[in-house]
């Protein structure tokens, strides 16, 4: 699973040829989320209130980066890094 993104200690990943809805994988310590990126919410997992935040802000600002490595982890192609929420 191809790291994309790390800020503020949260992970954020992709698995290829995921399941939809197009989503990605946060961790923050023992946490982890399925973050739904179109509706950025959450679809499983947890994270703390504070984290979530924080993620939810970083996926307003890439939703279309994310849109596009999710594309190209359908058809197995390299994932692009995206920038951190600094």
């Amino acid at each position: 699973m191809p790291q994309i993104s790390y800020f503020l200690g949260v992970i954020i990943s992709m698995f290829y040829r995921d399941h939809n809805p197009p989503h990605f994988h946060a961790f923050y310590g023992d946490f982890e989320a399925i973050i739904d990126i179109e509706r950025n919410e959450i679809i499983g997992g947890h994270l703390p209130p504070r984290v979530l935040g924080l993620v939810a802000e970083w996926t307003a600002l890439h939703q279309q980066d994310l849109m596009e490595n999710w594309e190209r982890a359908r058809n197995h192609e390299t994932l692009n890094k995206i920038e951190p929420l600094v």
